[in-house]
């Protein structure tokens, strides 16, 4: 799972990034103090980490992230998305051997693909080809993350980010149950479900939750 959902993100989101002007990859995103390029780079940097094995004691913290995006603050641009590239191609297979602790990092990937989408102002940003794959991750991280159990029912259509594609029209569950409470619930898209658990902006969204805070559901902390 982890490796198909990377390929496809590789296959639909390299072409966009090699087709932008290099101006627009100073872009602010959803993402605190970091442009297009910064996640860009954090992202090559933590996918190659794995591939390559150095995954030390600390790896994929705010200081560790930060550390990696600093380092690659004088590459050209095109070292940071060649980088990229290899990181979307082989990091999958290596994630999917493991024992399931790197999946989130994943997951990560394709919402900080969603953050740069929507930064560059293009439709579909949290939805596309690779949200089905997506859902199956997010329900296996909020599960090991302990949100509280949720039943969310997945309407067809979009925010105006959801482009056509992304499991709509069922339910899925996520989370895990506590004694005495209820499941909570939630009805919206799929763009805005990704918005909800990644801890993204949901302005201009519609959504009903009953039964939890949006809060409690973050699944990136």
């Amino acid at each position: 799972m982890p490796g198909r959902l990377l390929r496809t993100e590789r296959d639909v989101f390299m072409p966009l990034l090699r087709a932008t002007p290099e101006e627009r990859f100073a872009l602010r995103t959803a993402c605190p103090g970091w442009t297009v390029r910064d996640v860009l780079a954090h992202c090559g940097a933590a996918l190659v980490r794995i591939v390559e094995g150095r995954l030390e004691p600390g790896v994929f913290s705010p200081a560790s992230n930060a550390a990696d995006v600093a380092e690659r603050a004088g590459w050209p641009l095109a070292r940071v998305l060649d980088e990229l590239e290899r990181g979307f191609t082989e990091a999958g297979p290596v994630i999917a051997a493991g024992d399931g602790r790197l999946d989130g990092v994943a997951l990560g990937e394709w919402v900080h693909a969603g953050d740069v989408r929507d930064a560059f102002g293009v439709p579909g940003a949290y939805a596309g080809e690779g949200a089905e794959a997506a859902l199956e991750l997010l329900v296996m991280s909020a599960g090991k993350r302990g949100t509280p159990l949720l039943r969310a029912e997945l309407l067809d259509g979009d925010d105006g980010n959801g482009g056509g594609h992304g499991g709509g029209g069922r339910t899925l569950e996520l989370g895990v149950a506590a004694d005495g409470r209820p499941p909570a619930r939630l009805t919206c898209d799929v763009p805005t479900l990704i918005r909800l658990y990644a801890g993204r902006s949901l302005v201009g969204t519609r959504y009903e939750l009953e039964g939890a805070a949006e809060g409690e559901l973050a699944i990136y902390t």
